[in-house]
């Protein structure tokens, strides 16, 4: 029996953990050096830590990156909606990336049988991206409401950028697709010009994007999200689709 007085970090209603015991700074600094463990390729990924109802017995691989995940709406979202798929949230926060592990072994716990395809991993997706995942590997990646880092002399950290842009089309496959949705116009702009100037990126088409499920979900299944439509605010969003690098002809 717990001792009295003592505050449980789940709650009893639903036996999920309690977010407000997981609090932390909205953003972290991507540039500063944080202590925890990274596989030195992605053949060193234990799958079986993250997905042990499949593995050692399956051969997948993860396919869905939520990079920055926040408290993990979008995942368990994705998580039902494509349970056959493997994927990952990927956070800096370790008190963040804490909750988010917490609640999807409470969601698994109350729902046999699901939730079992999805995981987080504590890491800087700015600079070990490449240690997680191989070559063409993924088909999505998803960076929902970053940290809009306004200086300019810190546009450096921001996660999209023409440069990492060359990372996160390393790691997807052919036709994977990279969502982006932000309510800071100009860090909206900002995304948007990375990736419509990079060779390696084309916009879908509005028709796309309608029939895309997974759209919906952007400016719905997030905290970030959820805050911003109750505020009646503006969310800007850029999808795009990883294409092969034409060569260009003078």
């Amino acid at each position: 029996m717990p001792e009295t007085g003592v505050k449980s970090t789940f709650s009893k209603s639903t036996g999920l953990p309690r977010k407000r015991f997981y609090r932390a700074r909205a953003h972290s600094n991507p540039l500063s050096d944080s202590h925890f463990p990274v596989p030195i390729s992605p053949s060193h990924v234990d799958y079986s830590i993250h997905f042990p109802q499949i593995f050692p017995d399956s051969s997948k691989k993860i396919q869905f990156a939520d990079v920055g995940c926040g408290f993990g709406g979008l995942l368990i979202s994705l998580a039902t909606l494509f349970p056959e798929t493997l994927m990952v949230g990927m956070e800096l926060r370790d008190k963040v990336s804490e909750y988010v592990k917490e609640r999807i072994l409470s969601l698994r716990v109350a729902n046999p049988g699901q939730y079992q395809n999805v995981s987080v991993v504590r890491t800087n997706s700015m600079k070990y991206i490449p240690n997680y995942f191989e070559k063409g590997q993924l088909s999505k990646m998803f960076f929902l409401f970053p940290d809009p880092h306004f200086k300019e002399k810190n546009h450096r950290r921001r996660v999209i950028s023409p440069f990492l842009l060359d990372e996160y089309a390393y790691v997807l496959g052919v036709g994977g697709i990279i969502y982006t949705i932000t309510d800071v116009e100009e860090l909206g702009d900002w995304m948007k010009s990375c990736l419509e100037n990079h060779p390696m990126f084309e916009a879908l088409t509005e028709k796309e994007l309608e029939a895309d499920p997974v759209v919906k979900l952007l400016s719905s299944a997030t905290e970030e999200g959820q805050k911003v439509a109750r505020n009646e605010g503006q969310t800007f969003q850029a999808v795009y689709r990883r294409i092969v690098l034409t060569e260009q002809t003078s």
